[in-house]
């Protein structure tokens, strides 16, 4: 938003003191660098803040529930990890939602359209609209992008921190690289709208939102609202062929492609033969057989107005 457009609604709108936990991760790719500068930007906003470090993002949920009633909103800065961490405490607590894309790949934040620039992201929070979001729910585990299985699952085990912390959102790209060529495909059976679909592929996906895996669309037209799951199964028999189907992956448009199946519902199952690893929102937290659901209206985020879309 331009800075005249900042001004009206700082004139029309100016911020309640309100009482906010803020959360970041100290070891999201800008956590600790930008940690003091976040803090400032919030207090001259007109925000009273209860700041709590994140070393381990498995803690989030338990500190968001212990300052449930002590506060108005939660302010996560971080990426799409820690907000997974801090889903299901969201839920609970049902506090509206401020974030601060402090992670690498931010596909949550690039779905709702906040910005990457921590001063216009601080804005946002504080004169923005309030949006109710679906989420997804895969064996009693909520997601807010995508979950999936085969591919993305040997992305995410090999980008560790080190790499995402010197690389950013290339590392996502880099990766993928190395691991395509190891890919083989795998059996699965898709249950979702009282058909019984058997599959070989070597990738499955579940979006809630739009965009995942640094800035891929599960679906072009896919909003985090529209009280449905999108699904795409990689029906390819050569690893090779992934590699032509990025260009249409980064904008959702895979799905014309041959060898990729599309399929939308509320309610979906996959089973394989053996156990496999499922990745949600890029941490690896559950496993097959999977049971999918969309959760509608489940929480609310803090986005940019109207006028800034």
């Amino acid at each position: 938003m331009d800075a005249e457009n900042w001004t009206y609604r700082l004139q029309r709108a100016l911020p309640v003191s309100s009482r906010a936990l803020l959360l970041i991760n100290r070891h999201a790719r800008q956590g600790e660098k930008r940690l003091s500068e976040a803090i400032n930007c919030l207090q001259q906003l007109g925000f009273n803040l209860i700041e709590e470090s994140i070393e381990n993002p498995t803690n989030i949920s338990e500190t968001i529930l212990r300052y449930q009633h002590e506060v108005d909103l939660v302010i996560i800065g971080g990426g799409d990890g820690t907000l997974n961490a801090a889903v299901d405490s969201l839920v609970e607590a049902q506090l509206p939602l401020g974030i601060l894309p402090l992670g690498t790949a931010n596909d949550l934040a690039r779905t709702l359209g906040i910005p990457n620039s921590l001063n216009e992201a601080c804005k946002v929070i504080a004169y923005g609209d309030l949006r109710r979001i679906d989420l997804g729910l895969v064996n009693g585990k909520y997601f807010f992008n995508v979950a999936s299985l085969g591919l993305s699952v040997k992305i995410t085990q090999r980008l560790t921190k080190e790499v995402k912390r010197r690389w950013g959102i290339l590392a996502y790209a880099a990766t993928a690289l190395q691991v395509i060529w190891e890919s083989r495909p795998f059996s699965a059976e898709i249950r979702i709208n009282g058909k019984s679909l058997h599959v070989k592929t070597i990738q499955i996906a579940v979006g809630n939102g739009r965009y995942y895996g640094g800035g891929m669309a599960v679906v072009h037209y896919a909003t985090i609202d529209d009280q449905r799951l999108d699904l795409y199964s990689l029906e390819i028999k050569h690893w090779w062929q992934i590699i032509s189907l990025f260009p249409a992956m980064r904008e959702g448009r895979h799905i014309y492609r041959r060898g990729v199946r599309a399929i939308q519902g509320q309610n979906i199952e996959i089973i394989t033969r053996k156990p496999r690893p499922i990745n949600t929102d890029g941490e690896i937290t559950t496993y097959t057989p999977a049971s999918f659901r969309v959760v509608p209206n489940a929480v609310t985020i803090i986005v940019p107005p109207v006028e800034t879309f």
